[in-house]
């Protein structure tokens, strides 16, 4: 993996999830040179969409300093060329990490974490899927001493955009028994887009399976504040979803693993 720099320097209500946490407040720091805020962006043949929310994140940038690191799997549509271009053009600091192959969204937030300098990372989607607008409410979340901040589809006030019924069935299918076999409390435990203390993303050894890192997370994290950010989530308006029966596979496989690991440390 090679890594290019560069350096350059609607208000919503949020619902708690009644985790307990004895994390406090994150000072706010007075060096403008740190962002308040890292934005993880995995990409793969993401060309289309990119300059866009490059674009949307300078606009966010204006009130919340932040950084973006792009970690990106080898696209073959030049995404990563693409990005280190952008790199160069940018009026905020924009890191891209290459790595050989596609090698899947968890590990690339991982990966993404361990390169960022902000004490607060967040976890989005290259597609415009996920609005960066909300990223000042997720940031303000764990800055007033949440763990984790979730932007939620199903929370009061959250939704999602033009999906069939079908599809709306599966998901909420899949959330409702991911909930009941790890015994999650939060509603959107599969929500893609989400803010957390970037410890939590560099400390334990994480399986990095499949494409929904924050149920690891929440996981191996029990008893962390959690507050939920309701948002609408837009369904992707260029290229292809990355939702392939591969990465579905490996999700079900990081679900088995995480119901065995939680089995095993749940008190007798």
């Amino acid at each position: 993996m090679t890594l290019r720099k560069r350096g350059n320097g609607e208000t919503r209500k949020r619902v708690a999830t009644p985790l307990r946490s004895e994390i406090g407040p994150i000072p706010r720091f007075r060096d403008s040179a740190i962002p308040r805020l890292s934005v993880i962006v995995p990409t793969y043949n993401e060309r289309d969409s990119l300059p866009a929310l490059l674009a949307r994140l300078e606009g966010v940038r204006h009130t919340l300093p932040l950084e973006v690191v792009i970690v990106d799997d080898a696209s073959p549509d030049g995404t990563g060329p693409l990005g280190d271009a952008l790199a160069r053009a940018a009026a905020m600091p924009v890191t891209v990490l290459h790595r050989p192959h596609k090698s899947g969204l968890a590990s690339a937030a991982i990966d993404g974490a361990a390169a960022a300098h902000g004490p607060i990372v967040t976890i989005m989607d290259g597609d415009l899927s996920h609005p960066p607008e909300l990223l000042p409410d997720l940031t303000a979340a764990v800055e007033s001493g949440a763990a984790v901040a979730v932007a939620s589809r199903y929370v009061r006030g959250g939704g999602i955009e033009d999906w069939s019924l079908a599809r709306r069935g599966l998901s909420l299918s899949a959330t409702w028994l991911t909930r009941t076999i790890l015994g999650l409390p939060v509603r959107d435990p599969l929500s893609g887009f989400f803010a957390a203390r970037r410890e939590l993303l560099t400390g334990p050894s994480y399986f990095s399976l499949g494409y929904k890192l924050l149920v690891e997370l929440l996981v191996r994290h029990p008893g962390i504040a959690v507050v939920e950010v309701p948002y609408r989530f837009a369904d992707r308006r260029t290229g292809q979803s990355k939702l392939t029966a591969g990465e579905v596979a490996a999700f079900l496989a990081l679900v088995a693993r995480l119901r065995r690991r939680r089995r095993r440390l749940s008190p007798e």
